[in-house]
């Protein structure tokens, strides 16, 4: 592995834990319209919606949609896969402003992701964060998590360009002042960051938070894999960082 030179970020489920900040806001968002759910239910509530079995928020990210109708349309399919009524168009739009208003209180970043910034910060190295959503949204949502010292971050308003294209990582490195091969990109989506970092000339991790099994079609020897950001302090510290 080459000398390490800078550290760009995915942010969601990497950085921060959107996961939970989104399973906790649906609740709060979907509580007056549904009646008798116990813990069991609002999990598989929020799997089924994380899981976004039609796509929509990529269809939001090649600009089929707009941000509020991706996330109205997997509530849509949500209520309607448990039965229940009333959500109308009405009813969608009051959730998903009851969704906005209650997320922020839920955004927190993960426990080890301060520990790798200072590591980071100690040895002059520059980080960022390249993201599959709008530039705007994406800096709220850092500033929510307590990272307001990650200054560099792409959207993909930034350069009309999402993960996996290599104009998105570039970007990242551009204003890192780094060069692509001395550049970490770690992410936990193993197509988007890993092979599409890998595929720009950037040195890939796959941060593997849950355990997920990697895809058997897309396997590459190139992308590396932790469990957790002190395993990469200990990787960037073994080749000089």
């Amino acid at each position: 592995m080459a000398p390490v030179g800078g550290v760009l970020f995915d942010i969601d489920d990497t950085l921060v834990d959107l996961h939970q900040a989104m399973k906790d806001a649906m609740i709060a968002a979907s509580r007056p319209l549904v009646d008798g759910f116990g813990p069991s239910d609002w999990d598989a509530f929020a799997a089924l919606y994380m899981a976004d079995a039609d796509n929509y928020y990529d269809r939001f990210v090649a600009g089929e949609f707009t941000f509020a109708q991706q996330r109205g349309l997997r509530a849509r399919a949500v209520f309607a896969h448990f039965g229940i009524a009333g959500f109308d168009d009405r009813a969608e739009q009051a959730w998903i402003a009851d969704f906005e208003k209650a997320q922020p209180g839920f955004i927190n970043a993960y426990p080890d992701v301060v520990p790798i910034l200072d590591a980071l910060d100690a040895h002059g190295i520059p980080y960022g964060a390249v993201s599959n959503n709008v530039h705007a949204y994406q800096r709220a949502k850092l500033d929510m998590a307590g990272l307001q010292r990650i200054t560099v971050l792409v959207g993909i308003d930034t350069v009309n360009a999402a993960k996996p294209k290599p104009e998105a990582f570039l970007e990242g490195c551009r204003q890192l002042g780094t060069r692509p091969g001395e550049t970490l990109y770690v992410g936990d989506n193993y197509l988007l960051d890993g092979i599409g970092s890998v595929q720009a000339g950037l040195q890939g991790i796959w941060l593997n938070r849950t355990g997920a099994v990697a895809p058997s079609h897309a396997e590459d020897g190139r992308v590396r894999r932790i469990a957790g950001l002190a395993e990469l302090a200990a990787l960037a510290l073994s080749t000089g960082l």
